[in-house]
C-alpha cells in the first residue's frame, strides 16, 4: 500500500467509528446492557486518529511546511469547531432553562471545551470522572481536548522526527516505546489512587494516538505487491479485522471497577484490536473494509463526531429536566431516557452533520458566512427561515451567559457532603474504649461508624440521633478500606461495641473482606453492616452478599438502608446517591434499627463463638 498517495477515504474507518461510538452510548444510555467498559470506544477514536492524521500528513506536497501546517490546522477547525460551537451554546442554554445541579461549574466547562483544554481544567478544578456528585454537562468533550492537543503539537514534531529518524523502523519504533511509555504511566497514576488523573492526562492517554502513529510509519511507502491482492490475503485480511473487532468487543465486555483496575489493559486491548482492523481494512482490496463500511455502519460514521459530541450533555439534560440523577455509566439511566437522548443525538448529529458541518468544511467560514447573507435576497420564506436561525443564535448566545451567570456554587450532592465534613470537624465526643452497654439501651457512645460519602453525609443526623458516636466516613472510600481503619481502632482500643460499616456504595464487596471485618470486630461486639443505594450497576451484587454474610455469621446483622431510602428518592440530592438532612435522618433510623437488631441477635445467642471463614 503506498502510504503517500493514499485514498481521500480509508476503508473500514467509518465502520470502526461507528462502532466506536456504539460502545460509548451503550456504556452512557443502556449500561444495563452489560457493556461495562464501553467507554473503550474513546480509545478507538485515538486510534484511528492517530493513524489518519499521521497518514494524510506524509502524503507529498509541493507546499512549504508552513503552508501544510496552516492547511491542516485549518481544516482542522472547519471540522470541529462549528458543531462545538452550537453544542456548547444551545446545551448550556437549556439546562439554564431547567436550572439546579446541572448548572454548577458550567462556566469552568465551557472555558475548557472551547479552549479544548476540558481535561486539564477539568483536573484543576477537582473533577472526578468516576464519581457522581457533578453532572458536568460537557464532560465528554475531554477526549475531545486530548485529541486537539494531538493536532496542534504533532505537526509541529512529525517534520522534526523525520528528519532525526529517517528510517521507516526507527519511527515505528519511537512511536511503540512512546506508546508504552504512556501505557506505563497511566498504570503509575492508577497505582496512586489518581483514576481521573491517569484517564484525563494527555500524556497518559497517549498511547491510543501513538500506536495509531506506529501504524501509519508501518505503512508508509509499503509497495502495493500482487501477493496483496490474492483471495488467501484477502481471506487473511479479514480474519484479522474481525479478530481486532472481538478484541475490541472483549475489551467492552470487561466488568467496570470505579477504582480504575482495568487501567490500562482494558484500554490497550482495545486500542490493539482498533490496529487490527485499520490494518485489515487499508490493505489493497480488502474484503474487511467494504464488509465494515456497510450502511448504515458508515452513515452514522461520518456523523459520529456530532453523535458523541452531543449524546452526554442529552442525557444529563433529560435526565435533569425528568429529576433523575447523572453519573458516568450509571446504572440508573431508565431505559427511555436512554431511547429518547438516542433519538435526539442521532437527528440533531445528521442535521448538523448536513446544514452546518459539511456547508462549513466545503465552503469555509466566510464563504459561509456570506452564503448566509445571500439567502436574504431570495424569497420571502428563505429569508424568514435564515432570520430565525440567525434569531435562534443570538438566544442560544443569552442563555449560554445566564447559565454561567446563575450557575450554583456546588451541586446538592456535595453540599450534604459539606455538611458532614463540618459535622466530622465540630464533634466534640473522641474515640475512646467504652463499658459494655446494657442490651436495651442505645448510646451513642457505644456507636462506632465508619463508611463512605453517604455516611458522611448522614454525619450531622448520626450525631443528632447518637450524641457521642464516632463517625469516620470519607468520600469515595471503599469496602477494601475497612479492615485497616477498624483494626487500627481496634489495635488503640477505640473500638466500641456496636460497630457500623456503610462502605457499599464505591464498588463490590469480596467475602474476604467481610470476614476480615467480622474477625476484627470479634465475638464481643455487634458488626451492623449497612447496605447500599446507588444508580450503580453493582449494588445489587453488594445488597446479595452482605445479607448473604450476616444470614451465617452470628453477631453481624443488615440494616436496610436501600429499602428504607427507595421510597423516599426525593430526600436524596440531585445525583440520587446522597441523602439531604431528611434523608441523613432516615439513615440514622437505619442504623439505630440496625443495632436493636444486633442486640436482639445477640440476647437469643448468648455464648457466641466465631464461625468459620466461608459460607
Amino acid at each position: 500500500m503506498p502510504a503517500s498517495p493514499s485514498p481521500s477515504r480509508f476503508a473500514g474507518l467509518d465502520g470502526l467509528r461507528a462502532i466506536a461510538v456504539g460502545l460509548v452510548l451503550i456504556y452512557h444510555l443502556f449500561p444495563g446492557a452489560g457493556v461495562h467498559s464501553g467507554l473503550v470506544g474513546v480509545d478507538v477514536f485515538f486510534v484511528v486518529s492517530g493513524f489518519l492524521i499521521t497518514s494524510l500528513m506524509l502524503r507529498p506536497s509541493t507546499h512549504s511546511l508552513g503552508y501544510r501546517m496552516l492547511d491542516f490546522w485549518r481544516r482542522r477547525a472547519r471540522r470541529l469547531l462549528p458543531a462545538l460551537a452550537v453544542a456548547l451554546t444551545v446545551c448550556a442554554s437549556v439546562a439554564w432553562a431547567i436550572g439546579g445541579d446541572v448548572l454548577v461549574g458550567i462556566g469552568r466547562q465551557l472555558l475548557g471545551a472551547s479552549t479544548f483544554s476540558y481535561n486539564w481544567v477539568a483536573l484543576a478544578g477537582g473533577s472526578d470522572y468516576f464519581a457522581a456528585t457533578e453532572p458536568e454537562l460537557f464532560r465528554n468533550v475531554w477526549s475531545l481536548a486530548v485529541e486537539e492537543q494531538f493536532y496542534l503539537l504533532w505537526p509541529l514534531l512529525l517534520p522534526l522526527l523525520l528528519v532525526v529518524l529517517r528510517a521507516r523502523w526507527l519511527l515505528v519504533a519511537f512511536a511503540i516505546v512512546a506508546a508504552g511509555a504512556s501505557a506505563w504511566w497511566m498504570s503509575v497514576l492508577v497505582g496512586e489512587g489518581a483514576v481521573t488523573r491517569a484517564y484525563f492526562g494527555t500524556d497518559s492517554h497517549a498511547f491510543g494516538l501513538l500506536l495509531g502513529i506506529a501504524l501509519a510509519f508501518a505503512l508508509r511507502d509499503m509497495p502495493d505487491r500482487a501477493w496483496m491482492h490474492s483471495s488467501a490475503a484477502r481471506v487473511g485480511g479479514f480474519a484479522i479485522g474481525m479478530l481486532g473487532i472481538g478484541l475490541i468487543v472483549v475489551a467492552a465486555l470487561q466488568p467496570g471497577h470505579p477504582a480504575g483496575s482495568g487501567f490500562p489493559g482494558t484500554l490497550l486491548l482495545a486500542s490493539v484490536g482498533s490496529l487490527l482492523s485499520i490494518l485489515a481494512g487499508v490493505l489493497p482490496g480488502s474484503w474487511f473494509g467494504r464488509a465494515v463500511d456497510v450502511q448504515p455502519l458508515r452513515w452514522i460514521g461520518d456523523r459520529s463526531y456530532g453523535i458523541y459530541l452531543w449524546h452526554w450533555p442529552l442525557l444529563v439534560l433529560v435526565l435533569a429536566a425528568t429529576g433523575q440523577g447523572v453519573s458516568a455509566g450509571a446504572a440508573g439511566v431508565p431505559v427511555l431516557s436512554g431511547w429518547v437522548t438516542l433519538v435526539l443525538a442521532v437527528v440533531i448529529a445528521a442535521v448538523s452533520f448536513r446544514m452546518l458541518e459539511t456547508p462549513v468544511r466545503r465552503l469555509g467560514l466566510r464563504r459561509s458566512l456570506r452564503a448566509i447573507g445571500a439567502r436574504f435576497k431570495r424569497n420571502p420564506l428563505t429569508r424568514f427561515a435564515t432570520l430565525s436561525a440567525l434569531v435562534a443564535a443570538l438566544l442560544a448566545l443569552g442563555g449560554t451567559t445566564a447559565a454561567v451567570a446563575m450557575a450554583p456554587p456546588m451541586t446538592t450532592a456535595e453540599a450534604t457532603i459539606l455538611a458532614g465534613q463540618k459535622a466530622l470537624k465540630n464533634r466534640t465526643a473522641k474515640p475512646a474504649p467504652h463499658p459494655e452497654p446494657t442490651p436495651t439501651a442505645i448510646d451513642g457512645n457505644q456507636i462506632t461508624a465508619v463508611g463512605d460519602s453517604v455516611m458522611l453525609a448522614s454525619a450531622p443526623a448520626l450525631y443528632e440521633r447518637f450524641p457521642g458516636a464516632f463517625v469516620d466516613a470519607k468520600v469515595s472510600r471503599s469496602s477494601w478500606k475497612g479492615p485497616g481503619i477498624i483494626d487500627a481502632l481496634a489495635a488503640s482500643g477505640a473500638l466500641r461495641q456496636h460497630v457500623v460499616v456503610a462502605l457499599g456504595t464505591n464498588g463490590s464487596i469480596d467475602r474476604r473482606v467481610l470476614q476480615k471485618m467480622a474477625d476484627e470486630v470479634g465475638p464481643n461486639r455487634d458488626l451492623v453492616l449497612v447496605n447500599a443505594y446507588a444508580p450503580r450497576d453493582w449494588i445489587p451484587g453488594v445488597n446479595a452478599e452482605l445479607q448473604a454474610f450476616a444470614s451465617v455469621r452470628s453477631g453481624v446483622v443488615v440494616a436496610d438502608w436501600s429499602g428504607a431510602i427507595a421510597p423516599h428518592e426525593d430526600l436524596l440530592a440531585g445525583d440520587r446517591i446522597h441523602p439531604g438532612a431528611a434523608g441523613g435522618r432516615i439513615f440514622a433510623e437505619v442504623v439505630e434499627k440496625g443495632i436493636r437488631d444486633s442486640e436482639a441477635e445477640r440476647a437469643a445467642r448468648p455464648h457466641r463463638t466465631p464461625e468459620p471463614m466461608g459460607y
